[in-house]
């Protein structure tokens, strides 16, 4: 059951109360993603 619910509040990015270092290792890897995602360049070719 905790792991359901670290893994909704992780989708959700919400902060998990008393996360552990993996747990907070998994936020992190998840607001990476979040932010290289949003300042990627979408680069469309040109005809």
């Amino acid at each position: 059951m905790r792991t359901d619910a670290v893994l909704d509040a992780l989708a959700r990015r919400e902060p998990i109360a008393d996360a552990d270092a993996a747990v907070r290792l998994l936020g992190a890897l998840v607001a990476d993603v979040d932010s290289q995602r949003l300042s990627s360049v979408s680069i469309t070719p040109s005809t």
